[in-house]
């Protein structure tokens, strides 16, 4: 879903009689209003990577070269990010990623170990600490995935970055409009929520939580929204005043159209629900949204 540009123009009556909800964090809303990191209950410990985050080579192993990155490739941003880079080969794999690696200065992302460089990483966007959750690790390179895409990883080489415990998982389920919080690989709740309307579905796949933004208007029942890194699979279905935003997590002013597809691809829950995950879950988390888990997890009720 996306916050809409100006709140006169969807009434709070149409806004519920339409039951859509308006994708997230369009650049207009954010002057003035930057992203804010999510305060973790506990500080996690941050390890600087000063060497390869595997095990050093064997004589047989090589680490490819990084080749040198032109200064002038785009950052990633919030603007959907550069094409080129691959297709995260695990989109479904709903497996807890525990680690987060963080920038500590601009650093090169690739499109493979060793292979071109697309673009650059930078500590923040928006003004909030950039954590991507780490997916695979080869000698010398490490894998993490892309903010600002959907269902794309970068490779980057060492140095630059430290890692951050993400203890934490967010696990959605289309077909029983079902999300669970995990913790340490435990199901610790489940809500209902509404998902993508037909055309607009929130994107499958894994993705993580960027950070977090103020609600733009009453309809979001007053709680923050989480902003994940996905953006829409189709930027075309979303109505132009709303297009150029994230896909979100957050709460309404009613829980009444809970379990349906009327999102513009969002992920809505309770209001109750949403301040727990605001207060619990910092940015990093990965977020995986998958058709339905072949056995549903054992969880306390929502």
């Amino acid at each position: 879903m996306l916050f809409d540009r100006s709140p006169s123009r969807w009434p709070l009556g149409r806004l519920g009689a339409a039951l859509g909800v308006p994708l997230l964090l369009v650049a207009a809303l954010l002057v003035g209003r930057a992203l804010t990191g999510t305060p973790a209950p506990a500080a996690a410990p941050v390890v600087t990577a000063t060497a390869s985050p595997t095990a050093s080579p064997t004589p047989e192993e090589s680490v490819p070269t990084a080749a040198p990155a032109p200064d002038d490739l785009p950052v990633v941003r919030y603007e959907p990010a550069p094409r080129g880079f691959p297709a995260d080969p695990g989109v479904g794999d709903t497996r807890p990623l525990t680690t987060g690696l963080r920038p500590t200065r601009k650093v090169a992302a690739y499109d493979a170990p060793g292979g071109r460089p697309l673009a650059f990483l930078a500590p923040t966007i928006r003004g909030v600490t950039l954590t991507m959750p780490i997916v695979d690790r080869r000698v010398g390179w490490t894998a993490v995935l892309l903010p600002s895409a959907n269902r794309r990883i970068a490779w980057l080489p060492p140095g630059g970055w430290s890692t951050v415990a993400l203890p934490d998982q967010i696990v959605v389920e289309r077909r029983t409009h079902r999300l669970t919080w995990h913790r340490d690989g435990r199901a610790i709740r489940s809500w209902k929520v509404s998902l993508g309307m037909p055309g607009q579905s929130t994107p499958l796949g894994r993705t993580f939580i960027l950070g977090r933004t103020p609600p733009p208007e009453s309809v979001y029942g007053g709680v923050d929204v989480f902003a994940l890194g996905a953006i829409p699979d189709d930027p075309g279905a979303v109505p132009t005043g709303l297009r150029g935003a994230h896909i979100g997590l957050h709460s309404w002013y009613t829980d009444d159209p809970l379990g349906k597809n009327v999102t513009n691809g969002c992920i809505r829950l309770t209001r109750s629900g949403q301040r727990q995950l605001l207060a619990e879950v910092p940015p990093g988390t990965s977020v995986v949204v998958v058709d339905q888990l072949p056995t549903p997890p054992a969880s306390a009720s929502a």
